[in-house]
Order: structure tokens, then sequence, then C-alpha cells
């Protein structure tokens, strides 16, 4: 019976590792199609739209002491609300009516990723 048990336990842990994996690789897809060319594949604010005569610097996600005042919330709100929900560029065009809750959740924690930073 053990034998069983144990063999259950690694296939469920496999199984979970390779969701973990996959849930990762979709937000960095999303990441690159919605974020990156305001925002920058690195995160960093340098993307391929922004340019001298951009009206605002999009935020680099890079920079832990600035992403680690913001709350999980507050990054959620500001991906399906857009920037002017929060009084800021609104050149950051609203997600929330594109994007699934799911990913909204991943673009959160993919950012995260980049910041290497906890919420406040």
């Amino acid at each position: 019976m053990s034998r069983y048990a144990i063999t259950a336990a690694i296939a469920i842990n496999l199984a979970l590792c390779t969701v973990s994996s996959a849930y990762a690789a979709e937000a960095k897809q999303v990441f690159d199609f919605y974020c990156a060319q305001c925002h920058g594949v690195k995160g960093d604010g340098k993307g391929i739209n922004v340019g001298p005569d951009f009206a605002t610097d999009p935020r680099n996600f890079t920079l832990a002491k600035d992403m680690e005042k913001r709350t999980d919330a507050d990054i959620k709100g500001v991906i399906k609300d857009g920037g002017h929900s929060i009084s800021k560029s609104p050149l950051m065009p609203p997600w929330g009516a594109t994007l699934s809750e799911e990913e909204v959740d991943a673009l959160v924690g993919y950012i995260r990723k980049l910041c290497q930073c906890k919420a406040k």
C-alpha cells in the first residue's frame, strides 16, 4: 500500500511542478505581448514604443524600492483599470476587459519576480 502512496505522491508532485512551470511561462507570454512594448522585455521601462517624444516614462518594474511600495492589489488595479485609475498616465491602458482574472494574477506574480520584491 505504501508503494502506491509514494507513487501517487510523486505523480502529484510532478503534475504540480508542470502546472507551476506552465503558469510562469504563460505569465511571461502575457507580459511580452501586452506589457513589454512600453515596460520593456526586462521590465525596465525601456520598451520599443518608448521614444524621446513619449509623454511619460513607463514604470520600471526592476526597481525593488519603488515596487515594494505597491500592494499586489494596487498593481492588479492598474493592470485592470489603467493608469488613469490611480492618477497616473492614461497611456497605460486598462486590460480588465481583455485579460482573464488568472492572467492578471499571473502578471502580478511576474512583476514581483521582475522586481524581486514583496508587496508592502
